[in-house]
C-alpha cells in the first residue's frame, strides 16, 4: 500500500488528496490521471523527463515543473521493456485487434467459392 510522501500517511492507490495533510495526488481530482511530484523541492522533474530531453514538451511550467500530468522518466523505456512475444501470440493479437477485416476477407473468399463451384 502506498503512502503519502509527506506525512507517511497509509493511502490507497486511488485516493485523490491525503486525508490527514491534504496532499493531491491525483491531476484535476481524477482518479485516473496521476500527479507526478520531484522528491526534492529543489530539483525540477525536467531534468530527468524524457519528453524534456527530446524537446517534445509544451508544459507550461518547463523547465522548473515541480508536479506534472505527462511525466515519463527516461530510465522508464529501458525498464518497460517487455520481450517481443512468440509467433503465434503476435498473429493471434493481429487477428484480434482486425477481426472485422478478417471477417470482411473470409466472407469474400466463401462468396467467390460459391461463384466458382457454381458454374
Amino acid at each position: 500500500m502506498p503512502s503519502c510522501p509527506r506525512c507517511q500517511t497509509a493511502i490507497e492507490s486511488t485516493t485523490i488528496q491525503c486525508p490527514s495533510c491534504g496532499l493531491t495526488f491525483k491531476a484535476h481530482g481524477h482518479p485516473g490521471i496521476p500527479l507526478h511530484r520531484s522528491d526534492r523541492d529543489s530539483q525540477s522533474l525536467c531534468a530527468t523527463c524524457r519528453y524534456d530531453a527530446d524537446d517534445t514538451c509544451n508544459f507550461p511550467q518547463r523547465p522548473h515543473a515541480q508536479t506534472c500530468t505527462l511525466y515519463r522518466s527516461q530510465n522508464a523505456d529501458l525498464e518497460a521493456e517487455l520481450p517481443p512475444l512468440p509467433l503465434g501470440q503476435q498473429v493471434s493479437e493481429w487477428l484480434r485487434r482486425h477481426r472485422g477485416a478478417v471477417a470482411l476477407a473470409g466472407l469474400l473468399l466463401v462468396s467467390l467459392a460459391l461463384v466458382l463451384l457454381g458454374n
